[in-house]
């Protein structure tokens, strides 16, 4: 890592001189590296105006899916929600992320059953009791990204839908409890695979996690399939989702020719996913959007 002259401003835009802002933080990822451990670049650390403004992004986000919550229910559409998650965004001054993202066409991604994500709202969808639905919403506001996403139980649905939608957000839970600075991804990834693994679920292998906050997608990509203290350290700074997708089948997964978005389970096995946006701390992480 290429450091700078301590007496110049710190590269992180802080206007403090690099000595009283980032050398330390530097020293102790060059000598991480120096042991073999992956570590992040600069532009994966966000400073502290970028991370207020990423909170005010998270404020829309969090609010549309409360807002869906209290609405969602049998009998609507997933267009309907589309066009919710749209008119709560842009009244709050945001942009739905996902429309028109690489040609994505809608506003929100709703992924139902044996979907495992990517779900694309359709007015032909309508939902009935029984369904597990994730909603997946991102929002733009002012240059800055947020990104959560949560399932819904519709009406009454079986014991064993239930219990993969409980035992998904655990996984969320468990590997949060591991995002520590200067630990390492595969800490957090080997928390959601155990517990997953031991209520008979699988973990997607081939879809994961990704760092977010100034793009929507940005590095590193974050596995739910990793080691303990392998993977990149998790440097203070640092921002990314915890997103698994939990199959009660296998973990064998396929995409939609028609569409070219939608992911389902290869079985037709139901999926869950939670989605939270983490900031790494000093002392711990912060969960910005959920």
């Amino acid at each position: 890592m290429h450091k700078l002259d301590r007496n110049m401003p710190c590269w992180c835009g802080s206007g403090k001189k690099y000595k009283h802002c980032h050398y330390d933080f530097d020293e102790k990822l060059d000598d991480m590296h120096r042991r073999g451990a992956i570590i992040p670049t600069h532009d994966m650390i966000k400073n502290e105006a970028q991370i207020a403004g990423i909170r005010e992004s998270a404020k829309i986000n969090v609010a549309v899916l409360d807002y869906v919550a209290a609405h969602i229910r049998a009998g609507i559409s997933t267009a309907e929600i589309d066009r919710w998650v749209y008119e709560q965004t842009t009244a709050m001054g945001g942009i739905p992320a996902p429309l028109n993202y690489e040609g994505f066409p809608k506003s929100v991604c709703t992924s139902i059953d044996d979907q495992v994500c990517h779900g694309i709202p359709s007015p032909d969808r309508v939902l009935r009791s029984g369904d597990i639905i994730n909603v997946d919403c991102s929002t733009i506001y002012k240059g800055y990204y947020s990104d959560s996403s949560r399932m819904f139980i519709i009406g009454e649905t079986t014991p064993e839908k239930k219990k993969l939608v409980e035992v998904t957000r655990e996984c969320v839970i468990a590997g949060l409890e591991q995002v520590k600075p200067w630990g390492f991804l595969g800490d957090m990834g080997q928390a959601v695979h155990d517990l997953a693994k031991k209520n008979g679920y699988s973990v997607v292998r081939d879809v994961g996690g990704h760092g977010v906050g100034i793009q929507f997608h940005e590095e590193p990509w974050v596995s739910y399939v990793t080691r303990r203290g392998q993977e990149m350290v998790m440097a203070p700074g640092m921002m990314f989702t915890i997103e698994p997708m939990i199959n009660m089948g296998t973990d064998d997964i396929y995409v939609d020719a028609d569409n070219d978005w939608t992911i389902y389970t290869e079985d037709g096995m139901p999926s869950a996913q939670w989605e939270i946006q983490v900031l790494v701390t000093e002392t711990g992480h912060e969960v910005i959007s959920w």
